[in-house]
């Protein structure tokens, strides 16, 4: 593989920072091989590709799975020292890099660093046989990176560097999970509006929805969350910042766990969540539960569904209902020893927004959780 620096050449754009989607999520972890295979078995991914000491990265080894257009990156150092020990050593097993797909990366880091992105990789081109991928970064909150991924030049098995990675004896059938929908940052104390303003200025995004302490509270806790959304809709960001109340809230207990801001929690799109959730609870996905009296008068307040109420009463999946449409959702119980990173299920029936109306079910069922780890 060879690596060499770009110049940036700026283009002129109506919408400076086209993004086509995510190309994948990187999570740093204590045990890449162990990780990828929880999410090949618990989540129903293939393996896809490997880089490692057997295809020249020296101080790394990355297991690449896939669902559809769904990829995630599992990463571990292999020496105990190192930004990528350090980021796990501080935060346990957590996001890194959310990569978005762009036509030209170099110009994405030009626009982007121009308005005032602070560069977390200058732009290079990465080769092999298989032709060349453009990568450039920005830094953005806490630790948490936006790569900017060109690949059109490419037909490689996911990146130079990598290598197919297959187990012909192990192919378990995948869950029905699509693509990332969204994904949700944890920020400090007044840290919200803060990088609401730099998804704006930086990266062209617009805020789409607001959700303060009233909308997002419950007797003990509260948060407040903005929705930030690029030009397309391809991509979105919500951001949420603690709120004061009685006791410690679900974004408190996750900076003082994860040792700072990131990522809280991807949600993953279905086209049928009743089966889509039959089938991650039976690899051994665990979710949080609602009490069965959220269903009593669940079509009172949502209207009529196309979906029979029994199933989603069994699984605990969620129901809201916004001007286009309503969603259905599911959350995760989080997926490492720290309770941090977690999972949505999501599916989308015309609706736009996130479940306003599932939030204080929704929290109620988190302090649960935390009461049960003493951390409430």
């Amino acid at each position: 593989m060879n690596t060499q620096a770009l110049s940036a050449v700026p283009a002129a754009h109506t919408d400076f920072l086209p993004l086509q989607g995510t190309d994948y999520v990187e999570f740093y972890v204590g045990n890449a091989k162990q990780a990828a295979h929880y999410y090949i078995t618990a989540f129903g991914f293939s393996a896809l590709a490997f880089a490692g000491p057997e295809t020249g990265m020296k101080d790394k080894a990355s297991y690449v799975v896939r669902q559809n257009k769904l990829t995630f990156v599992l990463t571990s150092a292999l020496r105990p020292e190192g930004p990528i020990a350090d980021h796990v050593f501080r935060h346990g097993d957590g996001v890194k890099h959310l990569a978005l797909r762009v036509d030209d990366a170099a110009n994405a880091w030009h626009q982007t660093t121009l308005r005032g992105a602070q560069t977390a990789l200058e732009p290079q081109r990465q080769e092999d046989e298989n032709g060349q991928v453009v990568m450039s970064g920005i830094q953005t909150y806490g630790d948490t990176v936006h790569l900017f991924i060109e690949r059109k030049n490419y037909n490689g098995v996911f990146l130079p560097g990598y290598r197919t990675w297959e187990n012909p004896y192990f192919r378990p059938a995948q869950s029905g999970l699509l693509y990332v929908d969204h994904c949700v940052g944890n920020v400090g104390w007044n840290q919200m509006n803060r990088w609401v303003q730099f998804y704006q200025d930086v990266m062209g995004f617009r805020n789409i929805l607001t959700f303060d302490d009233s909308d997002i509270s419950t007797e003990y806790s509260a948060l407040m969350s903005k929705v930030m959304s690029n030009g397309n809709g391809f991509v979105k960001f919500p951001i949420n910042e603690p709120a004061e109340g009685k006791k410690k809230s679900q974004v408190e207990e996750y900076l003082e766990f994860y040792g700072g801001e990131g990522v809280q929690h991807v949600a993953l799109a279905t086209n049928d969540i009743v089966a889509t959730v039959r089938n991650l609870r039976s690899r051994g996905v665990e979710f949080l539960q609602v009490p069965t009296t959220y269903y009593d008068d669940l079509l009172d307040r949502v209207g009529q569904i196309d979906e029979d109420l029994e199933p989603l009463k069994e699984l605990g999946i969620l129901v809201d209902r916004d001007d286009e449409g309503y969603l259905l959702q599911l959350f995760s119980k989080p997926v490492q020893d720290r309770p941090t990173v977690f999972f949505e299920i999501i599916q989308r029936k015309g609706a736009k927004s996130f479940g306003k109306g599932n939030f204080k079910a929704l929290f109620e069922a988190i302090e649960r959780e935390q009461e049960a780890r003493g951390n409430l």
